[in-house]
């Protein structure tokens, strides 16, 4: 079939025009029209013209034992701290570094923390917009207790006193989570999410709650109540989003590694333009406990990290069954097995080469590379179809909207005028979609993950860009409103929004960097439970590609 993915041809609007915009589709003599004609342009009424025969998803493919090989029954294989993972180029500090600073006495986690508020005020006097809120003493106070474990010989892993930030819509006691918002977050977590007690139980410094695009509704990092997160690479650039503050403090050093959260690419997206590693796992890897609930059936919880083995060690800890959470029940026991294989030798990567050059020629041109890297590590490449992209693209539209209006519903009639405009803007349209369109979506989203399932049964994974595009300019426009630019948020998430409808794990990892030195992303999306085999991918294009360090960068361990 024909390649039909097509520009969404909507108009962007950002400050007053916006404010307009928005006034006009909220009203109620104005509203209904103009929704209309605003959702036709990003093809909903082409999917109410779509037919199928399918039943509504459900995430039971999953489950399916053939996605269960025996190497996937054996338990975690060796010591990930251990691996020699090669990172070619600038040296991100890694928890590696700062356990082994630690053990040998050139630093300990006290001083590493007082650096940490020192070097993450500088960040906020510089404007990066990288945490929404942080608290020194009780950082010290983890810190305080990482370093007795030090001082008595127990360190009690690889991740003891190593920086890591959260994602301000995963709970953290004792902070508030906001989701991003103004308005929500009135009194601190009384509990950790399932992902950041484990980490805590590790030893992790969790370091304070990051920026993010508000609801996670947008992938530009744009937010109006706590600043643009800015790229560190080029802080007049987005960072992407919705994980944009998560991104930008990994790939600024202030942190290894940071805890995201992923439903239309809210991993991959901002990890792909701030040139790091982002991993979202299959469906239910990881407990989504103390997560904000914005899209049930879309989230995903992963790492960042500037490393591929920090990338591994954090997912490691953080994957598992979590008996508050059945979704995380239904899995085989993570297992981290093909990453330690020396090479690629007869790993299949499936390519649909119209939608791989569907982006702009120097994305397309260092994925090409990536790709001949991994040839080179005895990777194959097979040539696959994947039609109806445009419907896949506006089921993912539906589903992710629909879920995060009823997500807010109560929110939204009482704090309607506190939301940012753009996230008011898309709330007012995803309230204007119909239970028809939703239910219609999700059985057309069976046929897609049938789609995409039956293709990874001829190969192993499916290889793309990360993103269409680098990393834009931050519209000065749109720092006080955001900005309703769906032509551009489209390009952002057009490689990203399959592996959230179907449940597979991807990842990204870099390929490079354009002319003007912005981070250019490489994703692989695989077969369920089979995040292995991805992270053995990004380490071997780890080996080729040549990391470079961003403009603003804080030296957190500083030796």
């Amino acid at each position: 079939m024909a390649y039909d993915l097509e520009p969404v041809k909507a108009p962007r609007a950002a400050g007053s025009k916006l404010r307009m915009l928005n006034f006009l589709v909220e009203n109620p003599v104005t509203g209904p029209l103009l929704k209309g004609v605003l959702l036709s342009q990003v093809g909903v009424t082409q999917l109410r013209q779509t037919s199928t025969d399918m039943e509504p998803f459900r995430h039971r493919e999953l489950t399916d034992k053939q996605w269960v090989d025996d190497q996937q029954d054996i338990e975690k294989a060796g010591d990930i701290s251990e691996l020699d993972l090669p990172v070619k180029g600038f040296q991100f500090p890694a928890a590696a570094d700062f356990v082994s600073a630690y053990k040998e006495g050139r630093a300990d986690p006290v001083q590493v923390a007082r650096r940490f508020t020192e070097l993450a005020q500088q960040a906020r006097d510089q404007g990066m917009g990288l945490f929404i809120a942080t608290n020194a003493r009780d950082l010290e106070k983890q810190a305080e207790a990482s370093a007795r474990r030090y001082q008595d010989g127990r360190p009690v892993g690889p991740l003891d006193g190593v920086p890591i930030a959260v994602k301000d819509e995963i709970d953290q006691s004792p902070y508030p989570t906001t989701v991003g918002t103004g308005f929500l977050g009135g009194s601190g977590a009384r509990r950790d999410a399932f992902a950041v007690a484990r980490l805590r139980k590790a030893g992790a410094l969790l370091v304070g709650k990051a920026n993010m695009h508000e609801i996670g509704i947008g992938v530009t990092g744009i937010n109006p109540h706590y600043g643009p997160a800015r790229n560190p690479y080029d802080p007049t650039r987005i960072t992407g989003g919705s994980s944009s503050g998560p991104a930008a403090i990994v790939g600024s050093g202030l942190c290894p590694i940071a805890v995201g959260a992923d439903g239309g690419g809210s991993i991959r997206i901002p990890a792909g333009f701030c040139g790091v590693v982002g991993l979202k796992p299959t469906f239910g890897r990881v407990s989504e406990q103390g997560a904000a609930p914005l899209c049930w059936s879309l989230a995903h919880i992963g790492p960042i990290a500037a490393t591929v083995q920090d990338a591994a060690l954090a997912y490691s800890i953080m994957a598992g069954a979590d008996p508050d959470d059945p979704n995380s029940r239904m899995q085989p026991r993570p297992t981290l097995g093909r990453l330690f294989a020396k090479d690629l030798d007869g790993v299949k990567l499936g390519i649909y080469t119209p939608w791989f050059e569907d982006a702009q020629p120097q994305v397309v041109e260092s994925a090409y590379r990536v790709v001949d890297f991994l040839k080179s590590e005895g990777a194959v490449v097979r040539e696959v179809d994947i039609p109806d992209l445009s419907v896949l693209r506006g089921v993912h539209l539906v589903t992710i909207v629909s879920e995060m209006v009823a997500a807010h519903i109560t929110h939204y009639r009482s704090h309607r005028k506190e939301y940012g405009v753009d996230t008011r803007m898309s709330m007012a349209l995803g309230r204007a979609l119909t239970s028809y369109d939703y239910v219609h979506a999700q059985r057309l989203r069976s046929e897609i993950s049938k789609r995409f399932l039956d293709v990874l049964k001829k190969v192993d994974v499916i290889i793309t860009p990360t993103t269409g595009l680098t990393a834009p300019r931050i519209p000065l426009d749109a720092l006080k409103t955001g900005e309703s630019n769906l032509n551009l948020t489209t390009k952002i998430m057009q490689y990203a929004q399959a592996a959230n409808l179907t449940g597979i794990p991807a990842i990204t990892f870099p390929a490079g960097y354009d002319e003007l030195g912005m981070p250019i992303g490489f994703q692989a999306m695989g077969r369920p439970w089979q995040e292995d085999l991805l992270l053995r991918l990004a380490a071997s294009a780890q080996v080729h590609v040549e990391r470079r360090k961003p403009k603003v960068f804080f030296d957190v361990l500083g030796l």
